[in-house]
């Protein structure tokens, strides 16, 4: 007669550690990324990738959850399954892809120098050479420094870009290269429009540079990968999309089909 009890007990456990895991974990950089992701007064994720998660997740009829680690640790972070997918403005790239598959690109966007207002505009080796650029480590950007400005300037290398455009607004860099729309939005900022402005963008390479901004995955959840494929085509088509963009933007960042 105790069977029954512990029988009933183990299939208890065996439906909550299922349900424990009938959502879909997105992995953010644990640091804001403006006007993408940050953190509001209350501790919650906010902005344009978040509110593309949520619209994702409502077409995949998914419960969704948000675990956030550092930008270098997304990649080891997934492949140990600490959650399900790179939702954290990560271009696919050939370098990412031996490791990594991606879903469908959701935006593509230039990458950008910034600089002092006395610096020379321009975008080139030339134009930086004798310089120092601040970086964030394991980026685009920094793959890109190491074939096109290597032989011209120095590289400065950050945990985060808050401490770049620190060292950029008090003089002790010359440049930040990074994703257009953050460095923009920076340039916006109280601690950014009166000391800095937009050098150029660079040269598109799209080996470094890859093929536009995508969720990440292990390479064996192709079923996850359809889904979310599926779910992002599904936003674009209804127009969410776009009124999400909108909410933020005034240009389409999407890029070219």
């Amino acid at each position: 007669m105790k069977l029954i009890p512990t029988l009933f007990a183990g299939v208890a456990f065996v439906l909550s550690a299922v349900a424990a895991q009938a959502e879909v974990r997105f992995g953010v950089m644990n640091e804001s990324y403006p006007p993408f992701f940050a953190k509001d007064a209350s501790g919650q994720w906010q902005g344009w990738e978040i509110d593309l998660m949520n619209a994702v997740c409502e077409e995949m009829k998914e419960k969704c959850s948000i675990v956030d680690v550092s930008w270098d640790g997304l990649i080891p972070a997934l492949q140990s399954k600490k959650f399900d997918v790179i939702w954290s403005s990560m271009s696919n790239t050939a370098e990412r892809s031996k490791v990594i598959d991606f879903t469908d690109k959701y935006y593509n966007t230039p990458s950008t120098l910034i600089g002092r207002k006395d610096q020379k505009p321009g975008a080139t080796a030339d134009d930086v050479k004798g310089k120092t650029i601040g970086i964030q480590v394991s980026t685009i950007q920094s793959e890109y420094y190491k074939k096109y400005f290597s032989v011209a300037a120095e590289e400065k290398t950050y945990q985060t870009l808050d401490e770049a455009f620190q060292d950029l607004a008090s003089g002790r860099i010359d440049y930040v290269f990074g994703d257009s729309l953050a460095l923009d939005a920076f340039l916006k900022s109280d601690g950014g429009k009166d000391c800095c402005a937009k050098m150029g963008d660079v040269a598109d390479d799209k080996e470094i540079l890859g093929a536009g901004v995508s969720g990440g995955l292990r390479k064996e959840d192709t079923e996850l990968k359809a889904k979310l494929n599926s779910a992002i085509a599904a936003v674009q088509a209804s127009g969410q999309y776009g009124a999400i963009t909108k909410k933020y933007f005034d240009f389409d960042i999407y890029g070219a089909k």
